[in-house]
């Protein structure tokens, strides 16, 4: 389950993925599978080829693409993972943002 995402984000990821684009969209996110973590990042591109090309710098394969009908095929960054490749891409910004909301709800 996806949430702490704005429409205004969401619209200027697909933007950029419509674009040709390699784009970041970082929300909260629950899912029974991943206990651990409360946080995914979503990284796109219409060019599956260049997608799998920026994810094997990272260790990522390219049969860990989401695979999406309406274009917005995506990877899923979860964890530590998450974490190193935000820093590395000068995103992490976006999930100490997430992060410091969460906590001043607490």
């Amino acid at each position: 389950m996806a949430f702490g995402l704005k429409r205004g984000e969401l619209l200027n990821w697909k933007k950029k993925i419509d674009e040709g684009e390699i784009a970041f969209l970082t929300h909260f996110w629950l899912d029974d599978r991943f206990p651990q973590c409360n946080t995914v990042t979503k990284v796109g591109c219409k060019d599956l080829k260049q997608l799998a090309e920026w994810g094997k710098r990272y260790g990522l394969k390219k049969e860990w693409i989401h695979h999406r009908a309406d274009g917005y095929s995506h990877f899923d960054l979860l964890g530590d993972k998450e974490v190193f490749i935000l820093k590395q891409e000068g995103m992490l910004e976006n999930l100490l943002k997430l992060k410091k909301r969460e906590e001043s709800r607490s």
